[in-house]
């Protein structure tokens, strides 16, 4: 290994480094802000994702409902030959609008969550 194939295993190592000291480091700062604000590092209550399994779930059926309009559309409607371009954007709106479904049914469960701790918080 002769010339410039030796930089490559140089800065993989080097930025791996960079990368787990980086997370180290800033992982770090941010506990020593909680600290500084009164909060306790170890509770930090993360946000809950109990719906994992429907985003994945719409992002791919928005995915395959899209790559079966856009089959649709170049051997219906276009009558040519495949378009890749136009797979992908199928692709790219269809699990688009699945993301979009997944965050709207997350948000109405966080907001009626939110309600039910206000309303055991007033009792």
């Amino acid at each position: 290994m002769n010339g410039p194939e030796i930089l490559v295993p140089i800065t993989m190592f080097a930025g791996s480094f960079a990368m787990v000291f980086g997370v180290v480091y800033l992982r770090t700062r941010q506990n020593l802000a909680m600290i500084e604000k009164g909060m306790n590092p170890k509770t930090d209550k993360q946000r809950p994702a109990p719906y994992q399994n429907l985003r994945w779930g719409l992002l791919l059926i928005g995915a395959g409902i899209g790559l079966a309009l856009a089959y649709i559309v170049c051997s219906h409607v276009l009558h040519e030959e495949e378009n890749p371009a136009l797979y992908f954007a199928f692709i790219g709106i269809g699990g688009g609008l699945g993301l979009v479904g997944s965050y709207k049914a997350e948000k109405a469960w966080l907001d009626k969550e939110e309600a039910k701790e206000q309303q055991q918080g007033n009792a």
